[in-house]
């Protein structure tokens, strides 16, 4: 089993990363391998909302690291999205991918674990975190929890490594998905189907004013 974590930081080892390598860690101990992804600082698109996506699994955009995340998250079995909080919401160049990745590849996530994981110097963590669990929820994904909000604090790594309950936190969260995963795992040996959802329904609130 394999959990791939997208790091939606700009710095290569910020403390994003550092969230997401205790996080990594404890998958490892439990014998899940875990890749994360480095963003970087290369320009991602918005979606553009062209549907030129439909039923072809991938954005008809090439020219950024979507389509390769799409590939690797259809290997996955496990999700995990980092972010910095940046006036009180996760990175956009972090929600651009997202936005992206959902709309064009969404059945690679569909049925599969995912968190989010958060980092700031001071406040706007929960709503980062409602951002980002709303990706999850739309996708039929069970959100992994831990023993507080997904969340590290301080400006620098260094500060990070001394919130001592945060990256506890995120070790719990770890061994967490690494026990949802195998409970998975276990109920597909056992002939536990994935259930289909009713799509036939779409309702529209808008209303003519006469």
């Amino acid at each position: 089993m394999k959990v791939l974590a997208i790091n939606g930081s700009t710095r290569k080892d910020g403390c994003t990363y550092l969230a997401l390598l205790e996080v990594a860690k404890a998958l490892e101990a439990e014998g899940i391998e875990t890749e994360i992804v480095q963003m970087g600082s290369d320009p991602v698109r918005d979606c553009v909302g062209c549907n030129g996506c439909a039923g072809k699994g991938q954005c008809v955009f090439g020219d950024d690291m979507v389509n390769e995340i799409i590939a690797k998250a259809k290997e996955a079995d496990g999700f995990i999205f980092g972010s910095p909080v940046y006036y009180a919401h996760p990175s956009g160049q972090l929600l651009s991918m997202l936005d992206r990745l959902f709309y064009a590849g969404g059945s690679a996530f569909s049925h599969k674990p995912g968190a989010a994981v958060v980092t700031a110097r001071r406040a706007g963590t929960t709503a980062s975190l409602d951002v980002l669990n709303k990706y999850m929820t739309d996708a039929q994904m069970p959100i992994v929890s831990s023993t507080y909000w997904n969340m590290v604090f301080g400006p620098v790594p260094e500060l990070v490594e001394q919130d001592k309950e945060g990256l506890q936190t995120m070790r719990n969260l770890g061994r967490n998905m690494a026990w949802l995963l195998k409970c998975i795992q276990a109920g597909q040996q056992s002939g536990i189907e994935v259930p289909i959802a009713e799509t036939a329904n779409w309702t529209n609130f808008n209303r003519t004013v006469k």
